[in-house]
């Protein structure tokens, strides 16, 4: 699944080539595509036509174009493999095509939702006083936010019943953290993912979020994480950050710090990659509560 540095270098792209522009046409070729809009792709289609496109916004992995003169957004999810791609209007239709928007100027180019396994889609919500879609009102800020509160970071991670690594992937905690990142973060922090949160003292935690920062910051900086051709930007180009990660998928590789081969265990139907030396697992006994 994307996580918050593909989703932030979609947004960026939306930013530049979507914004205040009109919506001519929506064109909704599969009906999964707009499964989460309730009311069906007719409506879909209809209620945006005519509308004017605001500046693309991001929530953690969540992703939304706000309407400029209503107070609704087309919440965009890109599930496992969904692309939210810029293409010049003559190109030929992706084979995997779900929903275009065509708009009134004169650019030459639309906005194609591409989805191979249709796990994503896209919706259009009503907006909170916060410019929220009201679907994803509850999801945390992410870690890039300036405005993420650290202190209350820590203390909710103290009061929490669970592990270090569950923690990271709760949305409502804090968001755009997934696998990837979480299992890079661990490492560069060296924590093993089954460390109690009661255990974390004030400054481990701030050095855990420090690393979720610099690693995500890093990622950003080459366009994200793609292992295959599914993870692109609006101009369907793949980012290159998988060739600097130091923990996910490099099982039996040598650790980068202390040359001991790195680990995979199941996790939550998962794996999770870490270094049995520099990351030690929690001594028995240590409850994950305070």
């Amino acid at each position: 699944m994307p996580e918050l540095p593909e989703v932030e270098v979609v947004r960026r792209g939306l930013e530049r080539w979507v914004a205040g522009r009109t919506v001519a046409e929506v064109e909704v070729l599969h009906p999964r595509a707009v499964r989460r809009h309730l009311a069906g792709g007719g409506d879909f289609a209809l209620r945006l036509r005519g509308q004017r496109m605001g500046t693309a916004m991001r929530r953690g992995k969540y992703l939304w174009l706000p309407l400029e003169d209503a107070p609704l957004a087309v919440l965009g999810h890109l599930g496992m493999s969904g692309q939210l791609l810029v293409q010049p209007e003559e190109a030929p239709d992706e084979k995997h095509l779900r929903v275009r928007l065509r708009f009134e100027d004169d650019l030459g180019t639309e906005l194609r939702f591409v989805d191979q396994r249709t796990f994503g889609g896209l919706s259009l919500h009503d907006t909170t006083s916060d410019g929220l879609p009201d679907v994803i009102a509850h999801i945390a800020r992410d870690p890039l936010d300036e405005r993420f509160d650290d202190a209350a970071f820590h203390t909710a991670l103290r009061l929490r019943r669970t592990t270090i690594k569950r923690a990271l992937l709760d949305q409502s905690l804090i968001s755009g953290v997934g696998n990837i990142y979480a299992d890079e973060a661990l490492w560069r922090s060296r924590l093993h993912y089954d460390r109690p949160t009661a255990t974390l003292t004030r400054p481990r935690s701030t050095e855990l979020l420090g690393h979720v920062r610099d690693v995500m910051n890093a990622a950003l900086a080459v366009g994200g994480t793609s292992f295959d051709s599914l993870y692109v930007n609006v101009n369907g180009e793949s980012g290159y950050f998988e060739r600097s990660l130091d923990a996910y998928g490099r099982e039996g590789e040598p650790c980068g710090r202390c040359g001991t081969a790195m680990r995979r265990s199941p996790w939550m139907n998962r794996s999770s990659y870490f270094c049995p030396r520099c990351q030690r697992p929690p001594r028995s006994g240590i409850i994950a509560a305070p």
